[in-house]
């Protein structure tokens, strides 16, 4: 099949390649960037698993082919973490809130979690659970989840570095 040129900056590096037009997004982070933490559940959009930023938009990356992003801007888990791989706010709060156990689904939450109080930095538990509807985790229940969100902005209060959140 006839490959296509892809130019894309993730997580701040920019990544050059040639990749057939059906290749998706979630396997180019994974095969082409050695990204792995982005993670292929359903491979429909229904899980949430494989979300990453999109010029700062969370979208399902496994429903957006590697080559509709050229010349974008995608934000994985991994450029989510802190300097020297310190936990941003939600991987912190999700910890503390016992938020996270196999871990499969994390990236997809951590990185809709951080859209969602980026662009709402104050939700209540309906807007938490609306904006977190389309991200689904088979071993927890959602309540440590919506704890964390709820610890991120009490931290956000006093802490005038989370209230850029998602814009590292």
């Amino acid at each position: 099949m006839h490959e296509l040129p892809v130019a894309v900056s993730v997580n701040g590096r920019d990544y050059q390649g040639a990749v057939e037009p059906r290749v998706t997004l979630a396997d180019f982070l994974r095969d082409n960037c050695g990204l792995t933490g982005t993670h292929l559940g359903c491979e429909h959009g229904a899980c949430g698993a494989c979300t990453v930023l999109l010029d700062g938009q969370a979208v399902r990356s496994c429903l957006v082919f590697a080559v509709q992003v050229d010349g974008q801007e995608v934000t994985t888990v991994e450029g989510i973490a802190g300097p020297d791989g310190q936990l941003s706010p939600v991987q912190a709060a999700l910890k503390e809130c016992h938020g996270l156990q196999c871990g499969f689904c994390t990236p997809g939450f951590v990185t809709s979690i951080t859209a969602l109080l980026r662009d709402n930095p104050k939700p209540s538990d309906e807007e938490i659970r609306e904006g977190l509807s389309g991200n689904f985790c088979r071993c927890t229940g959602y309540q440590g989840i919506v704890n964390a969100v709820h610890r991120v902005c009490e931290h956000a209060e006093d802490d005038a570095e989370l209230k850029v959140l998602g814009q590292q």
